[in-house]
């Protein structure tokens, strides 16, 4: 279960983070019909004094590179990193060239330095957003001291004191870097998430793969049992009536190796009968089905069953359940010193499981945020008593697996003096008992 999700951390954690050139195209784009609107307004409804041709110049270049690039390049082709950084570091210094002509600072559009910034901190590495949010400090930098006049009326020019301009290039730093890593810090929560997520429908998906796989080895067991039961009657009749001794003895041959593939194909249909994806199972059984792989990792794990005036709960053989319940368990087993003990009670409207171990126990950092995807403490195997960062992926999908089967789960440790975690897993009995899919887990 671990391997599993290991092989899910490596497909999605490292992804890399790409934009479509179709997506950046959009944007300059907008901005040449912004600057262009702005420009216009300016000069000919306001009929202020303002430098056309160099600022349409700028406009014009940058309209046709993009021009020149949606004709090269396919508008659907995902850029890398860095040629979409190189991209928004144009747009900045087109952005500065026309601030330049325009006033400067004094220009209340020199907030739009904020734009490219903040559209790289939601889709670029964060090397990258740093080196723009430093090309978008030091074009301001420069627009402090050279830049023409802000257009005005001639017969009253407005006249901005220092101590404002300074104001204005500050505020303009801060935006940059606190809504940029506020916008990147939330972007790479929704990413891990969601690359958390697509990791746990793969792991179900692979669950429901191995349950299906039971189904056709029984099917397949089904189907072979008939012609291998003819092949041996034939050959036990040819050699009770075959003389020849060389010959009988093939025959013996041939008979005991087909009752050999009988028995095996027995064994494949006993355990697949136990297997099936709709059988039904009671609650013991589940817990033994999901400790009995742990029980040889010297600690010793303890199952107790209490005894209820209602009848045992029996639900579905769901891979939700038995992958998440069997995470835990795992976890626990991993981090124990000698005992693990799970318990189990139920009433008619609750089952309950209980998972602790005499480790020790969740971090108080982390208790409030376990079951986040990549966030965990594990002891390293190479170190006798240190501790490692790891992914706690395989937490996360098996919290993630539990509540869609409407359980609740929760982590806590022992009250003092005992050590270790507890996990607490409940469902209402009702929903436990009910028939489902492994499909209808998934959606």
């Amino acid at each position: 279960m671990a391997d599993m999700s290991e092989i899910a951390a490596s497909e999605f954690r490292h992804s890399q983070r790409h934009i479509r050139l179709d997506t950046i195209l959009r944007l300059r784009w907008l901005a040449v019909l912004g600057q262009l609107a702005a420009i216009f307004i300016v000069a000919q409804g306001l009929e202020f004094n303002v430098p056309i041709i160099p600022c349409i110049t700028i406009i014009a270049l940058s309209a046709a590179l993009n021009l020149a690039l949606q004709m090269a390049v396919n508008p659907m082709q995902r850029l890398e990193p860095v040629q979409a950084a190189a991209l928004l570091a144009l747009n900045i210094v087109e952005l500065a060239g026309l601030l330049f002509f325009t006033g400067g600072l004094q220009n209340p559009f020199s907030f739009l330095f904020l734009a490219p910034v903040l559209i790289s901190a939601t889709a670029l590495p964060a090397r990258l957003t740093f080196g723009l949010g430093l090309l978008a400090v030091a074009c301001a930098s420069i627009l402090v001291f050279f830049h023409l006049p802000l257009p005005w009326d001639t017969d009253d020019p407005l006249v901005l004191p220092p101590i404002y301009l300074v104001g204005v290039w500050l505020s303009i730093v801060l935006a940059i870097g606190v809504t940029s890593l506020y916008s990147f810090q939330v972007t790479e929560e929704a990413r891990k998430l969601a690359d958390a997520l697509a990791a746990t429908e793969l792991v179900l998906t692979r669950e429901q793969h191995l349950t299906q796989l039971d189904g056709l080895a029984a099917a397949a067991a089904h189907e072979l049992g008939t012609p291998l039961a003819t092949i041996f009657l034939i050959s036990r009749e040819l050699e009770k009536t075959v003389k020849d001794v060389s010959f009988a003895a093939d025959l013996k041959t041939l008979r005991e190796q087909t009752q050999r593939c009988r028995d095996i194909l027995s064994k494949i249909t006993q355990l697949s009968s136990t297997g099936a994806p709709f059988d039904r199972m009671k609650l013991s059984e589940l817990i033994e089905e999901v400790v009995a792989p742990h029980r040889d990792f010297g600690v010793a794990i303890k199952v107790r069953i209490a005894v209820a005036a209602t009848m045992e709960p029996v639900g579905s053989r769901n891979p939700a359940i038995l992958y998440g319940v069997g995470n835990i368990v795992e976890n626990a087993v991993d981090f124990a010193h000698t005992t693990v003990e799970v318990n189990a009670w139920w009433n008619n409207d609750t089952i309950e499981i209980l998972i602790s171990d005499d480790g020790p126990g969740i971090p108080p950092d982390l208790l409030n945020r376990i079951g986040e995807p990549y966030l965990s403490r594990r002891r390293s195997q190479d170190d006798s008593g240190g501790e490692r960062r790891g992914l706690g992926l395989g937490v996360f999908i098996a919290r993630t697996l539990l509540e869609r089967t409407g359980a609740k789960v929760s982590f806590t440790n022992r009250m003092f003096p005992d050590h270790g975690a507890v996990v607490q897993i409940v469902w209402p009995r009702e929903r436990f008992e009910a028939i489902e899919t492994a499909e209808e887990t998934i959606g």
